[in-house]
């Protein structure tokens, strides 16, 4: 890159390439390149900047984001919320702090929140948007699982904090999904759904967390010295402030290591930490450039990257028949173990990294846990076809294969979602099977023990089990099974062992193993009690019937309606009936609340949350539904006489309007 002439062009197309990134990020919740390739182009382009003195004025490096697009209500901040400078490198930290004290806290993955309380209660959330303009999402932010509603400060205050979703609440609803196209990529794009859904009942369903990292303002405020003041003065009042660590400048690199040694069991997604004085007072006094404060910087984990040989592409199946590449390479030393496998995720990254055999590629950790692709040196690959129609595919890369590793059947490529996807054409493929048997025998569904993969690709390899059913007969295969590799007597006898104690099972979990497209467990338990644990009038149900249950609509009423008609799907649950006996439905007490439909708004005093107040009408056989409507018996809401749209529909009606005392009291219950 010779001409000045040729930078100010490589400038303009890596503005390009870094706004469509961004924009697809921020206002569609999808990733088009790795956190690894944005930084290493946002980075080209800084130098750049610096060393041409060009600047566009729709640079990244002069902007903090995007307009959000929704449908939720927009409101300007008080005052801009800039993003922050940046390093990957401790001795930058270092250099930041100079002879002050600072404090150090993670960097979470999620999505900012500013909270506001008055009078003691919250009255506004507000995303961060564009760092002007956010979105608000108050209704949303009352149902986070650690956000106090109500704190003892009486004044105005105003914080900042990142919500976010845990990996394991993450992992749990990414379970429940049936197709593995409709999963969530990540926690971040989780979370950003989440807090801006229009129905927070959906919000509360997927446990947001939300951790305050700075408070902005507060009335009368009682002259915090010291960042760490504040937030301990937070953790007083109720907050879950995010985790700190005071440093200066000859400890911090100690205290660095401290934090990248947790994220591995974390579960709470980071993308690395920021560093702030402590000083409140002297770091308001350094002011702010145009896009960054001067008071604080973000340090990313430096990804430390080896170069080894790709020697093959294993292609993951699953129960829809979506094959995902993962690549094999050479061993090598990341972050403290071994590493030799990374997905590829799908067929379009395959093509974009050209990927070959024997191809020289850089591997990393992003964030310092998932193993990922760099880039790759020499780039032998070829680009992929996708079928069209019925027409089988026609590649030219050799790694995507034509066969699936599995059944042998004819594979094409689809598109999906704008990405290329390998699948499996064959639909009797065995390892759709395994995959349909994995989530029926689970925990949350009939809780087959020892059932494992590899067992179950055993049963079905060996021509034993052709159904769910076939699971509770094995004992007429004795012979068969104890001869087979890795199994004997004693492996058999705990087989047939939990097979027959799992064939006394709870109607809400059967009806949750046979897989029926978004009818997870809750809602599984939810249909079951609306029909008064009838098997027959399940089964025979109307998709009226489902969508009128709350928390069901059209789409899970029709998923249900069209697997209970398919006469394959009912031949095999009259088949598991046979061998299956349900256990007594969970005894619903009889109280003057049985058989009453209620709505439940506002706050809750008595009861931890709306949920906690919603399972005990349930367990007591009444109803809950999420809007006010001829058919609802009474509203609760401690604010009898406001002019919220659910009290002004219920005076309409004429139903009554119930405190939660008035509820408790005729309920008979506390």
């Amino acid at each position: 890159m010779d001409s000045n002439t040729d930078k100010i062009a490589r400038i303009r197309e890596l503005v390009g390439i870094l706004d469509r990134a961004a924009r697809v990020y921020e206002q569609e919740d999808r990733e088009i390149m790795s956190n690894f390739e944005y930084d290493a182009l946002y980075d080209e382009l800084v130098a750049l900047e610096k060393e041409t003195g060009f600047v566009l004025a729709n640079s990244p490096t002069q902007r903090a984001g995007y307009e959000v697009l929704s449908e939720l209500p927009k409101e300007r901040h008080e005052s801009p919320m800039l993003s922050l400078d940046k390093t990957k490198e401790v001795s930058a930290l270092a250099d930041f702090l100079g002879e002050h004290e600072g404090m150090l806290s993670w960097k979470m993955d999620g999505l900012t929140i500013v909270l506001t309380y008055r009078g003691g209660e919250l009255v506004k959330a507000v995303t961060r948007g564009n760092g002007e303009i956010g979105e608000v999402i108050t209704n949303n932010a009352k149902v986070f699982k650690n956000i106090p509603l109500r704190i003892a400060y009486t004044g105005e205050m105003v914080l900042r904090g990142e919500a976010v979703i845990r990996y394991s609440d993450f992992e749990e609803i990414n379970a429940r999904i049936e197709k593995d196209e409709d999963r969530y990529k990540n926690p971040r794009n989780l979370c950003s759904g989440t807090v801006r859904q229009l129905n927070n009942e959906i919000t509360a369903q997927r446990s947001v967390y939300c951790f305050p990292f700075t408070l902005i303002s507060m009335d009368g405020q009682p002259g915090f010295a010291t960042r760490v003041e504040q937030m301990e003065y937070l953790r007083e009042l109720g907050f879950t402030p995010v985790e700190y660590k005071v440093v200066t400048a000859g400890n911090i690199a100690d205290v660095v290591k401290q934090f990248a040694a947790k994220i591995e069991t974390n579960d709470f997604p980071s993308d690395g930490l920021v560093l702030c004085y402590n000083d409140i007072a002297y770091g308001n006094s350094l002011g702010r450039t145009a896009k960054f404060p001067r008071d604080a910087i973000a340090f990313k984990w430096k990804d430390e990257t080896r170069t080894t040989t790709l020697r093959e592409i294993e292609w993951s199946p699953s129960r829809t028949g979506l094959l995902n590449p993962v690549a094999i390479f050479d061993p090598v030393e990341l972050e403290g173990t071994t590493v030799k496998r990374a997905s590829v995720h799908n067929v379009s990254i395959l093509e974009e990294l050209a990927l070959g055999p024997g191809d020289r590629i850089d591997v990393y950790k992003a964030n310092m846990i998932i193993p990922q692709i760099a880039q790759n040196h020499t780039r032998s690959g070829n680009t992929v076809a996708v079928a069209d129609g019925e027409q089988a595919m026609r590649s030219s890369n050799v790694f995507v294969t034509k066969t699936c590793p599995v059944c042998g059947g004819a594979t094409e490529v689809r598109m999906l979602n704008e990405a290329k996807a390998l699948y499996c054409t064959n639909p009797a493929c065995t390892a759709k099977k395994v995959r349909s048997y994995e989530h029926f025998v689970q925990r949350d569904a009939m809780n087959i023990e020892g059932l494992s993969e590899a067992t179950l690709e055993k049963l079905i390899g060996l021509g034993l089990v052709h159904e769910p059913a076939d699971l509770f007969k094995l004992s007429a295969h004795r012979e068969v099974l104890t001869q087979a590799e890795g199994f004997g007597d004693k492996s058999f006898d705990n087989l047939l062992a939990a097979c027959e104690k799992a064939s006394t099972a709870a109607m809400p979990k059967f009806l949750y193993a046979l897989g029926i497209p978004g009818i997870g467990l809750a809602n599984a338990k939810l249909i079951c009690r609306e029909m008064n644990y009838d098997w027959e009038r399940i089964v025979s149900a109307t998709a009226e019937e489902i969508s009128s249950i709350s928390r069901l609509g059209d789409v899970l009423a029709g998923n249900f309606t069209e697997y209970m008609a398919d006469e394959e799907n009912r031949r095999r649950i009259a088949n598991l009936l046979e061998v299956v006996t349900f256990e007594a439905p969970e005894q619903v007490q009889t109280t003057p609340i049985t058989g009453k439909t209620f709505v439940i708004t506002g706050s809750v005093e008595h009861f931890p949350n709306r949920d906690a107040v919603k399972d005990f009408i349930e367990a007591r056989g009444g109803k809950v539904s999420g809007s006010v409507s001829a058919k609802t018996d009474y509203l609760i809401n401690n604010d009898t006489t406001s002019n919220s749209s659910k009290n002004k529909k219920a005076k309409e009606l004429g139903i009554p309007i119930l405190s939660e005392e008035d509820f408790l009291a005729m309920a008979g219950g506390n």
